[in-house]
């Protein structure tokens, strides 16, 4: 098993945005959706995931209804706004060009570029 990892700064949010794009999810089920898709490399702990749901809800990239969870428990549903989805859109973008960039950089041989 790999360890976990530390997320560069702002990646949270951008991962966050992403899980809540998929459809209306409380924060438990973010957190464990992260876990589960990275296959347990990323871990959030809850001192980390509700602060940033906070910020991204009073940034007005999500908006939020109490509902009943599947074991009927109260829980605060999240869901993408329209301007969530535009943050969402050019986020991911600037981040897979990022990651293009840095493989191309990490992928060079010793002579120079491949």
């Amino acid at each position: 098993m790999q360890p976990k990892s530390d997320l560069p700064q702002g990646t949270l949010d951008l991962l966050i945005l992403k899980i809540v794009a998929l459809g209306p999810v409380h924060g438990y089920a973010i957190a464990q959706r992260l876990q589960q898709v990275s296959r347990d490399v990323v871990q959030v702990p809850q001192g980390s995931l509700y602060p940033a749901l906070h910020r991204l809800e009073n940034r007005g990239l999500l908006a939020a209804d109490w509902d009943r969870t599947e074991t009927g428990r109260e829980a605060k549903f999240y869901r993408l706004t329209r301007k969530g989805k535009a943050q969402l859109e050019t986020e991911a973008a600037s981040w897979l060009r990022l990651t293009e960039a840095v493989g191309f950089i990490l992928n060079m041989s010793e002579g120079g570029a491949k």
